[in-house]
Order: C-alpha cells, then structure tokens, then sequence
C-alpha cells in the first residue's frame, strides 16, 4: 500500500516535542479517501469476520461499557476433534448491532497487511509496541461509557462520524498496574469533536473520554494504541538487568549482618545505581535495547523451510520495524550489525546498502537487494536465509 506519512501528518518533530504524552490533537482531513480505502472497509471487515475464527475477546461487542454475552450474537460449534469455537452468526450480529452495541477486533493489524504496515510506520517513528483496533457503531449509544485507557491512542476514522467528548485527566499518566485509580471525570468535556472520514485524533493516556455516533451514519474507525508506554519502572528494570554485570548486584542481601555492613552494602549499591544512571546516554541504550527486543509480527516463509532460494523475483521483508543496523569492529573487521526481534546478525560491512533497504518500509525484491549491494544474487540468498532462520526477516514467492 501506499505509504501513509503518519508522522507527517501528525506534525513530525513538532509533535514529538510538544504534543506526545502531553495533550490532545486533532487533525481534521488528514487521510484521503484512497488511503482510507487502502486501509480497511466494511467489505474487509466482513471477510475478516467470515474467514477467520475471532474468539471473544479478538472480537466482540460492547454496549454501555459492557460486552455482551457471545451467546447473544454466536452459538459454540463442536469439531469432530472436540474443540470449541465461537460460530458468528450474521443475523444476530447485526440485530445486537441496530440495537446499539458496538462492534470491536482487537490486533486487527495481525490480521491485514496494510493495517500491519500502518502499525510498523508508527512503531518506526514512535519507538513503541503498536496494537490496532476496529471499531464500528450504528447508532447514539454509547459501547464503552466515560472510560480512560491505559495507553496513548491515534484514532484514524475510515468511514462515517462519531463524536468524541473528551474530559482530560484526573490522574497524571495513570496505569493498568496502579497505586490509586484516577479520579470520575469533571462533569463538562474540554473539548468536543465530531471526526469525520478521513480525521486523525491523538489522545494521551488518561484521558478520559466518551464517544458515540450520534451523527446519523455508521461509523468505522482504527484505534492504534501505543503501548506500553516507556515507564521509569520498565527504565529501572531493564538497568537492573544491566547491573548484574557486577558482582554487588549479583550478592545476596546481608539480612543478616551487622548494621554496619548493612549501611556499607547499602551506600555501595547507592554508588553503582548512581553512577549507571548518571553515565552518559543511558536513554539512548535503554530505547535501542527496547527495540532490538521487539519481535514485531513474526511470519513463516513457506514452502522454504530450509536456504532462500536465488529467485530474483522473491520479496523480503522484516519482521519487525524497530530493527536498528550499526557499525562494529570484531576482531579487528568491519562489520555491520543487525539488531531486531530479539537477535543479533552479523554481516560483512558489503552488506550494509543491502540492510538498510530492508529497513525500508514494505517487501523487496531479491534482485534488487542483491543490486542495491552489487554482490551476487546467490550471496543476497545467503544473507537472507540468515535473517529468516533468526526470525528478523520473512519471504513471499518461489522467486521465478
């Protein structure tokens, strides 16, 4: 699909500075028909539905803040094999949705590709797990009540209007996992929209909001949440992890020792935690270890189970978007280093223009990766064969 300039539409740097995890946007006009198009429809949306299995909570359906029962919308079939899943029913699915509820499916970017390539633009801008909901309604009321989430949200409205209330927050950057719960919401929004197709909102965690198509038409939009935000908790966590390098931070705690010795282990842990976080681009590490973590959307490259064939036609991709490529040096050789899904590949430093194509958005082209590294097609496979084997990379095609 074409791509979207997510970034750009939000306001780039501009965003990032002053808008992220701080304050509301909205972006009226943002998305053309066309891009809509290519994203998802109600065809798509009822392919998905009818081709694939979407047990409770994949899919649901909301109304007032509560999901309805599965029974009132799906009846349990019962393979010869005695497993059990959930059989939509068309007829009841669209009665409890004239009555009002409200229709959800979850991690709909798993489930089509150009939804999945919207969430890669915005894990490779934002540096953030990307999770992509549907949402559809029918009617003024409301499925999900006055509610706040636990992760910041970049609605893209397809088709249709809702209007969106919003009350702001009662706690700063709450979470799932919490001391306290915020507190009800004042009984006047700050703001109130009506998003129409093609619309783009923002919403920072916390906020409370009510939303409802209460404009006469259907409504189907795209929640992208950005999630887990990156909490000093996860911060402290990952430089614990770190810290074990050291022999303090590996020792048992003196529970038993004199109060001295408690005191000395205590100012000596204090010193090396001090001097980690003071050390000089700790949050610059921490973001590239998150990345090189993030497993993206894994995918299987059948029929080759083994080596990439040196098919010119065959498409690569990366499975993950957050994958970073660096310089290193090994034993005195230049190398590049590809970093992403949880693993580390080496390659000859003739590889980098070849890797920093695949960091491109989208599939490409055996024949010209191969080209774009002036190296032989069979060398190109080779490489390739290595990425997949270690689950960074995905291939398409017999390659002809």
């Amino acid at each position: 699909m074409t791509h979207l300039r997510i970034a750009e539409r939000l306001g780039q740097d501009t965003f990032l500075a002053q808008t992220l995890h701080r304050d509301y946007l909205h972006v009226p006009g943002a998305l053309s028909r066309e891009e809509r198009a290519a994203l998802v429809d109600f065809d798509i949306l009822n392919n998905l539905i009818a081709r694939h299995r979407l047990e409770p909570p994949r899919l649901r359906l909301s109304a007032d803040g509560e999901a309805l029962p599965t029974h009132r919308y799906a009846v349990p079939v019962t393979t010869r094999r005695s497993t059990v899943w959930q059989r939509v029913y068309p007829a009841e699915l669209h009665q409890r949705l004239a009555d009002g509820a409200s229709l959800v499916v979850d991690q709909i970017d798993h489930l089509h590709e150009p939804i999945g390539d919207l969430a890669d633009e915005l894990a490779r801008w934002l540096r953030h797990p990307i999770q992509v909901n549907a949402y559809a309604s029918w009617t003024n009321r409301e499925g999900f009540g006055t509610h706040w989430d636990d992760h910041d949200v970049v609605v893209l409205q397809i088709e249709g209007s809702k209007r969106w209330r919003l009350f702001g927050p009662t706690r700063q950057m709450p979470m799932y996992r919490d001391v306290t719960t915020p507190e009800e919401p004042p009984a006047e929004p700050v703001a109130e929209l009506i998003l129409k197709a093609g619309d783009i909102l923002y919403l920072p965690r916390g906020w409370w909001h009510a939303v409802t198509a209460d404009q006469g038409t259907h409504s189907l939009h795209l929640t992208c949440g950005i999630s887990p935000p990156h909490t000093a908790n996860l911060l402290l966590a990952w430089l614990a992890d770190e810290l074990l390098t050291s022999n303090l931070f590996r020792a048992d705690v003196p529970l038993h020792a004199a109060e001295q010795d408690q005191a000395a282990f205590v100012a000596a842990l204090t010193k090396e935690m001090v001097a980690a976080l003071e050390r000089p681009g700790l949050l610059q590490r921490y973001a590239d270890a998150q990345d090189a973590q993030d497993l993206g959307r894994l995918r299987p490259s059948l029929p080759h189970t083994g080596s990439v064939p040196a098919g010119p036609g065959l498409q690569v991709r990366l499975t993950t978007a957050r994958a970073r490529l660096t310089e290193v040096q090994v034993d005195g050789e230049d190398l590049v280093r590809l970093r992403g899904a949880g693993q580390e590949i080496d390659a000859a430093a003739a590889a980098a223009p070849l890797l920093h194509r695949l960091l491109e958005p989208g599939w490409h082209r055996l024949a010209d990766l191969a080209a774009v590294a002036a190296v032989p097609i069979e060398d190109a496979a080779a490489l390739v064969t290595e990425l997949v084997a270690a689950q960074v990379a995905t291939v398409r095609g017999a390659g002809r």
